[in-house]
């Protein structure tokens, strides 16, 4: 029998996920690290995981006031959309964004007016509602390299492109691991097997760039770290195995989108295959469920996925 809490997702170095809830159980994850009793969020979900993040510092006893900062990995709404009427109810705490996306927590039209553009008004509501903006005097911008502290504890910022230009993950040393976003790929608790964690990138709309990502693996990856903290879904080791996947995955993902560049029914065969290309590699990985069970768990990524790679290609064939 599985435990109720997989181990992946007991608190570690005082790293907590708490689930956002959004779309289903076990998709989005915040994680919040406490420190001396100090704390920061990492990655927020949108707006309705609000009274999760809030319940998940009263469970542990953590005072709004002691909240210090809110680390957006980047700011697509199923990591940030929440993070206004977050701040709403810590006063002391700075958002930390990357340059590229901050402009857009202050002031989130262009960000809502894109995301309506993927999923359509009525969708787009349904899964984010209102979008609050951050007051500009209380954003940090994340430069490279740049380091906060959270009482005693060091946190560097590293940007990572690939998935999204204004991406950034969080090197903790003090936890020898790394926020990664969604830059180390997905990976949901429901399809790990007794071979361990299956994961796969995403390369939703619209920045998607390969060898960007291939360069940003690298770059987390050169920290050594022990554990990556992924938004979809928290805990992941083994990172050797995951990082060769994930390079293997982006080439595979290409690939396929390439194939059927020139194609009439070129949207519907990147999904067709997609999601061939991942059941083979489930299968391999030992997973068993039938298609319908897969398609609950990572249909929701095909789509996503087969519409970034279709931007990918027409940015690709623009010379952009």
């Amino acid at each position: 029998m599985r435990p109720e809490v997989p181990p992946s997702l007991v608190p570690v170095h005082g790293i907590h996920a708490v689930d956002t809830h959004y779309v289903r159980a076990g998709l989005d994850a915040s994680h919040l690290i406490v420190q001396a009793g100090r704390a920061a969020f990492v990655d927020t979900g949108p707006t309705s995981a609000v009274p999760h993040l809030l319940d998940a510092l009263d469970r542990l006893g953590v005072a709004r006031d002691a909240v210090d900062l809110v680390l957006l990995t980047h700011v697509h709404l199923d990591h940030a959309g929440g993070a206004g009427a977050l701040m709403r109810e810590l006063p002391g705490a700075r958002a930390v964004i990357h340059p590229r996306g901050a402009r857009h927590m202050s002031d989130p039209a262009k960000l809502v007016a894109g995301s309506v553009a993927v999923y359509g008004e009525a969708k787009f509501r349904e899964l984010y509602g209102e979008i609050v903006p951050i007051p500009a005097e209380r954003i940090v911008v994340a430069e490279d390299g740049m380091r906060v502290r959270l009482a005693q504890r060091e946190l560097e910022l590293i940007h990572t492109p690939g998935h999204a230009l204004h991406h950034y993950c969080v090197v903790d040393r003090a936890a020898d691991a790394v926020f990664s976003g969604d830059n180390f790929g997905i990976s949901y608790r429901e399809l790990d097997t007794a071979r361990g964690a299956f994961i796969y990138p995403t390369t939703t709309p619209v920045q998607f760039d390969p060898e960007a990502m291939h360069a940003s693996l690298e770059r987390i990856m050169s920290y050594r770290p022990q554990a990556i903290y992924l938004t979809h879904f928290s805990r992941v080791t083994e990172l050797e195995r995951l990082a060769a996947d994930l390079h293997e995955c982006i080439d595979g993902f290409v690939a396929l989108a390439r194939r059927n560049a020139g194609r009439a029914d070129r949207g519907a065969r990147i999904r067709e295959d997609l999601f061939a290309y991942l059941s083979q590699r489930l299968d391999a990985h030992g997973f068993v469920a039938d298609e319908r069970r897969r398609r609950e768990i990572v249909g929701m990524d095909v789509e996503l996925n087969a519409q970034g790679l279709e931007v990918w290609l027409e940015r690709a064939a623009s010379g952009q």
